[in-house]
Formats: C-alpha cells, sequence, structure tokens
C-alpha cells in the first residue's frame, strides 16, 4: 500500500514543494493542496499522513503560525481529531510544529495550546546546520515510528528566528515523564551545549516531540533539506550521511 500524503500549505507557506517531493521520493503518493480547498472539503478520510511543512504562513503575523492554527481550529478541529484518533500520523516541520502546537496537536492533540515557540534568545534569524541527538525511546517503542534508523547524532539546517521551545513546568515534566521528547540539540558528540548548538536556547535543548502515541511529530530543523548527502556542507567526506530521508521513509514504510 502507498500511503496518501496531504502536504497542507497558504499564503507564505515555502517548503511545500520540498516536504511533498521528500514524500514521493519515500514512495508515498500525495496532494498539495491549499487550505481553502480542504476546509471546503472537511474530510481527511482518504489520507494517512498529513504535512504542515515550513515557511512563514500569512507572513507569521501575530507570531509564528497563528494564523494558521486558528484556520485550523475554527475549519478542521473535527477532522484533524478524527484523523488522528483513527491512527493517521502527522509530521510538522518548522512552521508547521508551530502551527501544531498553537493549535494544541502537540503536545497532548487535545487541541488546547500548553507549549509554544518563541523568539530565539540570539535575538536574529538563525540559518544553518545543526547537531540533533536523536532520544533514546526504548521504554515507548511507538515513539520510534519516525525515529526508526536513525543514529544517535544526526546533522540537520535550521531557519527559524522563533524556535524557542517554551513550556510550563508540569507540562515540560510531563513531556519527559513520557518520553515524548524526539531529538535535542547538541554538539558534534551529542552533548548538551549552549548557543550556538542550541541556536534559540529551547528548554532542555528540545527541539522536536512527539505526542503520546508516537504518531504526531513535530520539529524545528528541516528534514526535507537534509535528503541527500551532496546536501550536506561537508558532503565531500564520504563518511558524512544525510538522514532526513530517513525520517519520510519511516512515514511511508509505516503503512506499507
Amino acid at each position: 500500500m502507498k500511503p496518501r500524503v496531504l502536504v497542507l500549505r497558504t499564503a507564505g507557506t515555502n517548503c511545500d514543494k520540498e516536504t511533498e517531493f521528500a514524500f514521493k521520493s519515500s514512495g508515498a503518493v500525495t496532494e498539495l493542496l491549499h487550505i481553502n480547498h480542504v476546509k471546503r472539503e472537511k474530510s481527511l478520510g482518504r489520507f494517512q499522513i498529513i504535512a504542515l511543512p515550513g515557511g512563514f504562513s500569512y507572513g507569521d503575523d501575530l507570531g509564528a503560525g497563528k494564523i494558521f492554527s486558528l484556520e485550523l481550529l475554527l475549519w478542521l478541529k473535527d477532522a484533524l481529531k478524527k484523523f488522528v484518533d483513527k491512527g493517521g500520523l502527522m509530521i510538522g516541520i518548522c512552521n508547521g510544529f508551530q502551527i501544531m502546537v498553537k493549535t494544541g496537536i502537540l503536545p497532548d492533540a487535545d487541541f488546547v495550546q500548553q507549549v509554544t515557540l518563541s523568539d530565539n534568545d540570539s535575538g536574529r534569524f538563525e540559518d544553518r546546520w545543526i547537531y540533533l541527538r536523536r532520544a533514546t525511546n526504548d521504554q515507548r517503542p511507538a515513539a520510534n515510528i519516525w525515529l526508526k534508523g536513525l543514529p544517535e547524532v544526526i546533522a540537520m539546517p535550521v531557519a527559524h528566528g522563533e524556535g524557542k521551545f517554551i513550556a510550563p513546568v508540569a507540562v515540560l515534566k510531563r513531556i519527559e515523564k513520557n518520553h515524548q521528547v524526539a531529538f535535542r540539540y547538541c554538539d558534534h558528540n551529542g552533548k548538551s551545549a549552549a548557543y550556538p548548538y542550541n541556536p534559540n536556547a529551547s528548554l532542555n535543548d528540545i527541539a522536536g516531540i512527539t505526542d503520546a502515541s508516537g504518531r504526531v511529530l513535530g520539529l524545528m530543523p528541516h528534514p526535507e533539506r537534509a535528503m541527500f548527502r551532496h546536501q550536506l556542507p561537508d558532503w565531500q567526506d564520504k563518511r558524512s550521511m544525510a538522514w532526513g530521508k530517513k525520517i519520510f521513509d519511516n512515514a511511508v514504510s509505516y503503512f506499507r
């Protein structure tokens, strides 16, 4: 079975084509649709995966991803809840992650905002390659849906001005206790490190999280920009590997 993937875009989305290409390269059937088309249809039943790609939806007016999140809550809340409840996969990348947390799809898929992604402490737009440490989720195998087969430390690019993961103490403790952290910023040895390794000063170095089921993933780095070795800054080093494609492969393989 080839899963059907909805790549959802709006004004200001600018990583939609790359995200669609990533899923197609992994063997999925894709539809790239504008939010206006989907909200008229009000049904997501023919899809198995939904992707919210990166960019600057509506120019990030009112905050990154805020307006798009309000549209999802107004027009597609019931359809998204049904989609998640029936076992669909979702991924939000950069702006997509910002949309997810402001919609309340993450961390609990209850459509109540509990965490946010705020301005980088550096006060600047961070656009470069960084290192990520994959979370070890042996105690919760479901969380490996997206992360299966990834090495402990990988490199990916970031490109954001509002990527600082912030959560109330109680919510942060619960995310950690439930093993919902997917990726953490780190140095090249996989160790926790301050700026510039953590590009935005995210709490607990969090770069990405899942919901409790592991089926919904949000992350600030861009796996669709780390698909092939020639995209890497050290591509001439034959030991270098691009691991972004593996994330998309895992999602497609999940339905096969």
